[in-house]
């Protein structure tokens, strides 16, 4: 994959577009040797949804980490809302809200009383002040229940409570590492319209750490995916879904899948087959016309079908596509033998 190339660090207007953040070849290697970041590199604009989508230990959240100051890269560069983050650290966390994966508010203190005291460390003027609280409260929603104690409060209302605190100080970029992570499905659906609403009403710079794919999918104008600390491809995620040439049917076979394997390949508009754990994926150019075929040859060839599925492409096809593997699983990458029967069919656009 050929590696973009974005110039010098000091144009920050790309397009006619004002970049909020400009990461060039971000590399990171642990004590314990262990190598986060291999050469990331993206930009994201201002009023921009930008994604980094990836498992637990790809490196999204080193790369936040680094672009919020809180740590060194080893080698490459980046600036943040203008400001190198190394020459000008105080002014990249002047410029930033941060919203760790953990929850930072205080639960023996009111909700009031969280963002009051983050506006002091802020050093958000005292005239000021009392406005800004009382203004995210409303906006998040946790007006009727501000002088009440934090852990009076379910998952959902503190995490928006954290996000207030990010913004308390009107910053021009946010950082939401993973922000959704242990609610429930309603709970993260009613957080989802609240970050749209940064980019709507607001106009900030929200970089976006998930392993969720719809999260992704929903929330982002653009997102990288990120793998092993390399961003493998970036897009929006129509382009990215645009990729994934035909559907996918995926196949719970009884006993060995090899035998399959085998023969869908040599069926016509199959254009891909791999195995995926114990079922069997095949890309095909028309799902709703291959599936009869399908059943009909190995039926022939006495294999027995458990189950038959027909998914679209979606984001987990596209990190399977560029990585070989399903998203979130720490497996090896699909093996040559594994994918042989759509060799000559079809081509990675």
């Amino acid at each position: 994959m050929a590696h973009r190339e974005y110039g010098k660090l000091d144009s920050l207007v790309a397009g006619g577009d004002l970049d909020a953040i400009i990461a060039e070849q971000l590399t990171k290697t642990y004590k314990n040797g262990a190598r986060a970041l291999n050469g990331v590199s993206f930009r994201v604009k201002q009023g921009e949804i930008y994604g980094l989508l990836g498992p637990n230990g790809a490196g999204k959240s080193t790369t936040v980490r680094i672009l919020s100051t809180l740590s060194r890269p080893d080698s490459g560069t980046a600036t943040v809302a203008g400001h190198d983050i190394l020459r000008d650290p105080a002014g990249v966390r002047n410029a930033i809200g941060y919203v760790a994966q953990a929850s930072g508010v205080d639960k023996h203190a009111t909700g009031r009383e969280n963002l009051t005291l983050q506006g002091q460390l802020q050093r958000v003027p005292a005239n000021r002040l009392r406005r800004r609280v009382d203004e995210l409260l409303e906006w998040v929603n946790l007006t009727d229940v501000a002088n009440r104690l934090v852990q009076t409060y379910s998952g959902g209302m503190k995490r928006r409570l954290d996000i207030a605190m990010g913004l308390v100080h009107d910053p021009k970029v946010i950082f939401l590492d993973e922000p959704t992570t242990g609610l429930d499905p309603e709970t993260r659906a009613v957080l989802w319209q609240d970050l749209l609403r940064l980019r709507s009403e607001r106009n900030l710079a929200v970089i976006l750490t998930t392993h969720y794919l719809e999260e992704a999918d929903h929330l982002c104008d653009r997102l990288a995916i990120v793998d092993h600390g390399q961003v493998v491809v970036e897009g929006t995620p129509a382009e990215l879904k645009a990729q994934i040439q035909g559907d996918t049917v995926a196949l719970d076979i009884e006993g060995s899948a090899d035998l399959a394997v085998r023969i869908l390949g040599s069926l016509d508009g199959v254009l891909d087959v791999m195995l995926d754990g114990t079922a069997v994926l095949v890309r095909v150019t028309q799902g709703a016309t291959a599936i009869p075929p399908i059943v009909s040859a190995l039926e022939r060839a006495g294999v027995e079908l458990n189950a038959v599925t027909l998914s679209r492409p979606s984001l987990d096809d596209v990190y399977l596509y560029h990585t070989g593997r399903r998203f979130g699983s720490s497996g090896e990458p699909l093996s040559v033998d594994s994918r042989l029967a759509g060799a000559g069919k079809g081509s990675r656009a």
